[in-house]
């Protein structure tokens, strides 16, 4: 049965991603926003909902190493193995002008929270601050993008009327959360019987499983060579995984932070945090090179766990 779960999640997945794309696409025209701004809220946030589910759902469980697992192991993946996938899928193509802000906002909130799991301080008073960080950003982004408009790439593809947009960008959230759901839960499963700790399978198990909608919707993207959708989908992502998920579920609990995660997991993302900063502040393309480094460095992690 667990077996079932994982086949038909990942269909969900996939389904799920290109319709999210699709409907992202569309929002950006109705709007006449660019599609990386879309890509960075409703994709980027949308596709971490499974992270915010499950990440709730284990602090109300007092299950500490599920909720840091997976807001620090999603953050590892969607760098090391997403970006590391799409480009290996077609290069990404970068523009500076759309990658400064946001990409620093990115490395901001990844510092700081490095910072808090290295005092083992995840409290309330934190995941406030953190909560109204992330509504500054958007609104600052709201108020920025707006004046940009879209590329005259999306000015060329066929326009969806809203009704169309909607179902695309709901139908598309509902299939990548229950595809999630149903991966996570047959893996979760798989790895419990093994006993591996929940540290562990916060950080591989269930951080992999809750990205998969992540991975999708940038696999779809790189497919459709969407470079802005595919970067700000992962983006956007890390940056609602620490202030968003992290910073909702302190308030709703205190998150104690194991010795792992502060001297081992946060300098990993960090780390790759950094390198990926550094790419989208001053690389014009990330190629299929650097994206076979990506992913031998998540192996190599992830193999560093056994």
């Amino acid at each position: 049965m667990e077996y079932l779960f994982v086949l038909v999640g990942l269909v969900c997945l996939f389904v799920g991603g290109e319709w999210l794309v699709k409907g992202a696409i569309g929002v950006s025209q109705k709007l006449g926003l660019p599609a990386f701004l879309i890509s960075l809220t409703v994709v980027g946030f949308g596709t971490s909902m499974p992270e915010l589910l499950v990440s709730l759902k284990a602090a109300i469980g007092h299950f500490p190493g599920i909720v840091l697992g997976n807001v620090v192991g999603s953050n590892i993946a969607n760098i090391l193995l997403i970006v590391g996938l799409a480009a290996m899928i077609a290069p990404i193509r970068l523009r500076a002008e759309i990658c400064r802000r946001d990409s620093a906002v990115m490395l901001a909130a990844t510092a700081s929270l490095t910072v808090a799991l290295s005092l083992h301080a995840i409290n309330p008073w934190i995941g406030c601050a953190m909560l109204l960080s992330l509504t500054a950003y958007l609104v600052i982004a709201y108020l920025q993008d707006r004046k940009t408009g879209y590329s005259e790439y999306d000015a060329q593809q066929p326009s969806l009327s809203m009704v169309r947009i909607v179902a695309l960008l709901a139908i598309g959230l509902v299939l990548l959360v229950a595809g999630a759901d149903l991966l996570v839960r047959g893996a979760t499963t798989v790895a419990s019987d093994l006993g591996v700790s929940n540290a562990v399978i916060g950080l591989t198990v269930v951080a992999v499983g809750t990205s998969l909608p992540e991975l999708a919707t940038s696999m779809v993207a790189a497919l459709h060579r969407r470079s802005d959708v595919a970067i700000g989908n992962v983006v956007g992502s890390n940056i609602f995984n620490i202030l968003g998920i992290l910073g909702l579920t302190s308030i709703v609990s205190p998150v104690p932070v194991a010795d792992r995660f502060a001297y081992i997991d946060a300098w990993v993302m960090l780390g790759a945090t950094v390198i990926l900063f550094t790419l989208l502040m001053f690389s014009r393309i990330i190629g299929r090179i650097i994206g076979a480094f990506f992913l031998a460095a998540y192996a190599i992690y992830i193999i560093s766990m056994a």
